[in-house]
């Protein structure tokens, strides 16, 4: 008899980080502070079942990624998504679907607004 499958979501919710992204000049200068929302459905029976780290993805790297990719600046949002979810994607193959959403605080507009944001999904 085949083994059931437990399908799970790993979350990393609220990555900060200061980064340079934008169109305009002085976004490039003095940047802007950004929040990253990873969600992620994988099979987690290995490690629900074993308890060992071997058998899970280590969110750890999950940030590294991650945090290599808000460290290069880019014009859109959508690009800075886009390089996130492919370099996820070639990372972490085991995910059978992820988003990851990522957020401006106080977009440049004319008018009060908290956020600006982009969610890509794979």
């Amino acid at each position: 008899m085949e083994k059931s499958k437990t399908t799970g979501t790993l979350e990393l919710e609220g990555m900060e980080f200061r980064a340079y992204h934008g169109c305009l000049e002085h976004e490039k200068i003095a940047g802007n502070d950004f929040v990253v929302d990873f969600r992620g459905e994988l099979d987690m029976s290995a490690a629900a079942e074993s308890d060992r780290l071997e058998d899970a993805v280590n969110y750890a790297l999950i940030y590294d990624v991650v945090a290599e990719e808000m460290s290069k600046p880019s014009d859109l949002l959508e690009h800075v998504a886009g390089r996130i979810v492919k370099a996820l994607e070639a990372r972490f193959p085991q995910f059978e679907s992820f988003s990851v959403r990522v957020s401006k605080k106080r977009p440049p507009v004319n008018g009060v607004v908290q956020w600006s944001r982009i969610t890509l999904y794979r």
